[in-house]
């Protein structure tokens, strides 16, 4: 597709630490980042133990594509509270198979570690569940990931491979009403493994550079967020190109495309879409003319939640990118059709 060299990526390598002499350390990175720690913040020194308490999210999302399914999966550590949920879509169906999701008590029900990929664990145990995302074998340093979820009926045992993938995203700066968040983001990674459910036993198999292998994805993200939050978002990946975006608290922070190798800076994005109707056609762009693509949702998961102290409304559609990205503004246009992904809108008091 490009003549990119995967060697060289177009941002610079991250910081040792997401805070330097007491200030975020903000900008966007081409690397891993081993821990993600704000207690140097000089902000954060200011606050009270309880706002930091309440205030400090941090969350590991997953999203696996395959030819016929999407899964996708996460961990939250809300401070006051940890939540799990986990989703099937089935494309040929068109419809949502399984959506599970159970609160619990941070220690007691589960954690999300502050090594965001390595080294680090997200972890939920809850009535007859539990989801775990580790390390294959962090004794020995494993460049791989197991996903395990028993759920709703749900049984996944999937393995992310790392060791031979692009570089990840690593974003950090300030955020609307907060004092700071940092966030990991994959690339596209080989998926292997297998799921059950209603029965029938299914099979995922990645490889590398395979455009229509099962994918899986990262979000890990760990932040001293404000109290009401709201984004928009959208990623889809395959063996070759991949993609992150989001309009909303972090502003153009995780902004980034993903193209043979290379880890590209994308600008600001802009979603256009009927909240109405949000099973329509969406139209999202980025303003420095690199990346202009139609999604056709096919299905969602969706989830209206108000308990007082706590309230979230939330929209996933499941479906298809068509359009076109760039390598850099104004070079040729490389054609996307029918990459897998979602896009979200989402609003929470937390």
């Amino acid at each position: 597709m490009t003549n990119l060299d995967a060697c060289e990526p177009c941002l610079p390598p991250p910081p040792p630490s997401v805070v330097n002499d007491g200030h975020l350390a903000t900008g966007r990175y081409a690397g891993r980042i081993a821990h993600i720690d704000w207690s140097g913040l000089r902000a954060a020194q200011q606050r009270s133990a309880l706002w930091r308490r309440c205030h400090h999210k941090r969350w590991q999302y997953v999203g696996l594509a395959a030819e016929h399914w999407f899964i996708g999966l996460a961990i939250v550590d809300l401070g006051w509270a940890i939540s799990a949920f986990v989703y099937v879509f089935d494309r040929q169906r068109r419809q949502v198979v399984l959506d599970w999701s159970q609160d619990g008590l941070p220690g007691l029900s589960g954690w999300v570690r502050d090594q965001p990929v390595q080294g680090g664990e997200a972890r939920f145990r809850g009535l007859g569940a539990e989801l775990c995302i580790r390390p294959v074998a962090p004794e020995v340093a494993s460049d791989a990931l197991a996903v395990r979820v028993v759920a709703g009926g749900l049984c996944l045992q999937v393995e992310l491979d790392l060791s031979h993938a692009p570089p990840f995203l690593l974003a950090v700066g300030p955020v609307q009403g907060g004092l700071g968040h940092a966030t990991q983001k994959s690339p596209g990674l080989p998926a292997t493994g297998w799921f059950e459910l209603q029965g029938q036993r299914h099979v995922l198999q990645g490889q590398r550079h395979v455009l229509q292998g099962a994918t899986g994805s990262l979000d890990s993200s760990n932040g001293l967020l404000a109290r009401e939050t709201a984004w928009r978002w959208a990623s889809a990946h395959d063996g070759r190109l991949g993609f992150n975006l989001q309009q909303g608290y972090f502003g153009n922070q995780e902004n980034v495309l993903w193209l043979d190798g290379a880890l590209l800076p994308l600008g600001a994005a802009t979603f256009v879409f009927d909240p109405a109707r949000p099973l329509a056609p969406w139209h999202i762009h980025t303003d420095d003319g690199m990346l202009d693509l139609r999604f056709r949702p096919e299905g969602a998961r969706q989830a209206r939640r108000d308990v007082w102290i706590a309230a979230s409304d939330y929209i996933q559609p499941v479906g298809t990118f068509h359009g076109w990205v760039r390598a850099a503004p104004g070079g040729p246009t490389l054609p996307v059709e029918g990459l897998l992904g979602v896009t979200e809108d989402h609003r929470s008091r937390w």
